[in-house]
């Protein structure tokens, strides 16, 4: 059922439900200190229902809820509670997933901006305006993909590199760290990731030729205590003192010096696993673009590096894309979850790349297990070795520009996927119920070529130029569910322009993704089908999350469109230029006993 269809049942029951909500907010605004966040609170969070502690609903970033009250049954009665703009001018892509915690949401906004909203009547507490600097080079939009919170604490980095912690009460800074020079090209837009006791971030920037790294700090602090980078070569640091150097030696899989602009960002964010104890962080595409300049593996980027959260060592890796020469980057989430296989159960690992492939590893030592496409069309190569875990290749790779006749540009193909990915930084789901992953994937491909570089701190390290453009007339993005153990499609839904947000399954048989149309969608998780739809008024790139407070169980999502597709995507751009920008948070819920009672 199509919300917006209802009419006056509609404007009915969001007038009720906005009313209760203001009068219960009045009477819960709190004066007392917020709860603190505990390591325990954290680990628990993908089990505990009344809070969302982290991002991705628990640090293994399965994105799944035990709340069954929303189903699939009811879900189509579905109507907003309230919704928050985030009002000015300053909109662009609103790519964040909230936090909700002791009665307030957090959620993060373009232009590093943070709000504390409170979460029974959507008003707002506190806003924190990070004072941004000229010259910030952002390369993907002006983005936020989300808070952390720890203590009294909620932080999150901003679009100049710097980490803040704010009070949760008050939006006070508690301390402010610099992580790196914006100047030469780092910034922040992830999530950072909480683990005992420390806050975890990487850095944005691979298309300025920065080195990726990991880094550790005491999260009361702000102090850091390790640091590991991505690019082989570089020296990793404990406590301040020398903790080995990434890969043994530098150079081995780079040639001269590229490794000192290597690139390997991780600027999506990492998982953890409790299990295992360890962090899984991908890395990006290796500086420049142009292939031919680097020939060698490039460790460790296109990559899942797996950390030891104590010691800041690379336990072990995989590479997806060894001397990637597409932009398809390994930054997407690697997902811990549980792999029934002859008779017992092996602690797996899903990843879906930017590439066009499903990758499944064992999460103990990152042996892969299986690797199948996830979308339709891969030209870059035919499938992946299982025993070597290296792609099988068909030679589809632009031409080298020395070799051409006048030196500035090499041989053009077309490839699929595009560098925007078969999946872009937009995560997917894993339902326990179901034993299915939900991929929110993208048909399209590019023509791409290589052009002569050099480095030039602070300016775009590319040596490549591209038109995106897509497969398909009727489509773009399509949400797939997939079997891991198998590789097997259960369903799809096709979407006409890009999907660009996260997902999210319930134990109600649902799963939730948005569109850059504008809608909310609620889809049965076995068979596919559309059961809801709601329109935000912009492009959905967020991901939603789901909650229960007061016996009720309840929906939020981010819109506004933006993000890289509006930016990068060539003729895909063009056919989306109709839509809106936005900028705020909407709510849901049944009706139900709190509008009875009022």
């Amino acid at each position: 059922m199509n919300c917006t269809n209802q009419g006056g049942r509609l404007g009915h029951r969001l007038a009720v439900s906005i009313l209760a909500g203001s009068i219960l907010g009045a009477i819960s605004g709190s004066a007392l200190a917020a709860k603190p966040v505990t390591d325990a609170d954290i680990m628990n969070d993908a089990a505990t229902t009344s809070d969302v502690l982290t991002y991705g609903l628990g640090t293994e970033g399965r994105r799944h809820s035990p709340l069954a009250h929303i189903n699939a049954d009811n879900v189509g009665d579905l109507v907003p509670a309230w919704a928050f703009s985030f009002g000015g001018e300053k909109q662009r892509g609103q790519e964040s997933q909230p936090l909700i915690h002791d009665g307030k949401m957090f959620v993060t906004g373009s232009y590093s901006r943070l709000w504390a909203i409170d979460v029974r009547s959507g008003e707002e507490l506190w806003q924190y305006e990070h004072r941004l600097p000229d010259g910030i080079l952002p390369c993907c939009d002006v983005v936020n993909r989300g808070a952390a919170l720890y203590d009294n604490l909620v932080l999150f980095g901003t679009l100049d590199a710097q980490l803040v912690a704010l009070d949760q009460d008050t939006g006070k800074v508690v301390w402010k760290e610099k992580i790196d020079d914006f100047k030469g090209g780092y910034s922040f837009t992830s999530a950072p990731l909480i683990v005992k006791g420390l806050v975890i971030t990487g850095v944005s920037g691979g298309e300025f030729g920065i080195v990726g790294r990991v880094e550790a700090r005491d999260a009361k602090t702000g102090k850091v205590v390790w640091i590991r980078p991505t690019v082989e070569g570089h020296m990793g640091y404990l406590n301040g003192k020398e903790n080995g150097i990434t890969g043994g030696a530098p150079n081995k899989t780079w040639p001269g010096d590229l490794w000192k602009t290597g690139g390997a960002a991780t600027w999506a964010g990492g998982t953890y696993d409790p299990d295992t104890n360890l962090i899984f962080y991908g890395t990006g595409n290796p500086a420049p673009w142009n292939a031919h300049l680097r020939p060698g593996d490039n460790l460790y980027s296109t990559s899942t590096v797996a950390i030891n959260p104590d010691t800041g060592k690379i336990v072990w890796h995989y590479q997806f894309t060894p001397n990637d020469g597409w932009d398809y980057d390994g930054v997407n989430e690697t997902v811990a979850f549980d792999l029934e296989q002859g008779g017992s159960t092996v602690k797996a690992a899903g990843h879906a790349d930017r590439n066009g492939f499903f990758y499944v590893m064992n999460r103990e030592n990152g042996k892969l297990m299986n690797a199948f496409p996830f979308v339709d069309q891969i030209d870059w190569a035919k499938g992946v070795d299982l025993k070597t875990g290296r792609p099988i290749e068909t030679g589809m790779r632009p031409g080298n520009p020395a070799e051409a006749t006048d030196g500035k540009k090499g041989s053009q193909v077309f490839v699929a996927p595009s560098f925007l990915g078969g999946k872009n930084w937009m995560p997917m789901a894993y339902s326990p119920d179901t034993k299915l992953f939900y991929v929110p994937a993208n048909e399209w491909g590019m023509d791409i070529w290589n052009e002569p570089i050099a480095y030039k701190r602070g300016a775009a390290y590319l040596g490549a130029g591209f038109t995106i453009k897509p497969l398909n007339k009727d489509y773009i993005g399509v949400l797939r569910a997939y079997d891991p153990a198998t590789g097997k499609r259960v369903w799809e839904y096709k979407n006409k322009a890009p999907l660009w947000g996260g997902v999210l399954t319930t134990s109600g048989n649902l799963v939730f993704t948005g569109t850059p149309e504008g809608y909310l969608k609620a889809f049965d998780a076995k068979t596919g089908e559309e059961l809801w739809k709601f329109q935000t008024g912009s492009g959905v790139v967020g991901c939603p999350v789901t909650w229960d407070m007061d016996g009720e169980q309840y929906v939020a999502v981010t819109s506004g469109w933006g993000g890289a597709v509006p930016l990068w995507g060539g003729d895909v751009a063009k056919s989306v230029k109709y839509l809106n920008q936005g900028g705020s948070v909407w709510v849901f819920k049944l009706p139900g006993k709190r509008m009875a009672a009022n």
